[in-house]
């Protein structure tokens, strides 16, 4: 096993954060994965297919290449069986530096009606104003192709829903990646709970234009990943800082 630099150690450390800490608030369950790409290379880490999304460990991640491929971590090992959602995304978007998937109980709701998008209604979710597009296949996505399809359908879009399945987000970075996927479903349930009292008023491109133009992305991040950290050392989800 080749020496690990200090930013893939950094990687480890904040993916595994991550998925526990998704863990905890309900976005990722039982399955779901988040990856990252590893700098300078045609790689990526992701968990395997058998570790808890709970008790996962930077060591526990695996690095596979594009092709989905085991390069580090152990030969009796194998990576999440939709590998592949996360190896055609970064292979697709360069812009792409972390990608999660899960399957949140209220964001997929709006791929199983007619008429009825996901939109942006919550300010943060002006991230996602060009469009949430929904994958038509509810296939578990175990090969290349299936991969690549997804991979179209996201385009150049920040999030996608997959019909009756679930959802990728991709950003950045780890951080970001996570923040994304708090307010994602923050707004799918602000979306569903708004419906109830009347005619729903998306964000107008306007409002939209308003709060992105003074909107610290950065800083939101630090503010956001500090408080969540915080919460899951409190907790003991994570037991030590990131």
């Amino acid at each position: 096993m080749e020496a690990r630099s200090n930013s893939e150690a950094l990687l480890r450390r904040e993916i595994a954060a991550a998925t526990r800490l998704l863990n905890h608030e309900g976005i990722l369950g039982y399955s779901g994965h988040v990856s990252a790409r590893l700098p300078g290379r045609d790689a990526l880490l992701i968990q395997p297919f058998d570790t808890s999304r709970a008790a996962l460990a930077p060591d526990d991640l695996l690095v596979v290449d594009l092709d989905g491929r085991l390069l580090d971590g152990g030969e009796r090992r194998r990576p999440a069986s939709e590998v592949f959602i996360h190896t055609e995304i970064l292979r697709a978007r360069p812009d792409v530096g972390a990608v999660a998937h899960f399957h949140p109980e209220t964001a997929t709701l709006f791929t199983l009606v007619e008429g009825v998008a996901l939109a942006p209604v919550r300010n943060h979710a002006a991230r996602w104003a060009a469009g949430i597009p929904v994958h038509p296949n509810p296939a578990h996505i175990d090969d290349v192709a299936l991969g690549r399809d997804l991979a179209q359908t996201l385009g150049d879009r920040q999030a996608a829903l997959i019909r009756a399945h679930g959802a990728v987000v991709v950003a950045e970075d780890v951080r970001s990646l996570f923040v994304d996927c708090i307010h994602f479903e923050e707004n799918a349930a602000a979306l569903y709970r708004a419906a109830a009292l009347g005619p729903v008023r998306p964000l107008s491109a306007d409002e939209v234009a308003a709060f992105t133009a003074t909107f610290d992305r950065a800083r939101h991040t630090a503010k956001l990943w500090t408080y969540y950290v915080g919460r899951g050392l409190a907790v003991g989800v994570l037991d030590s800082a990131v």
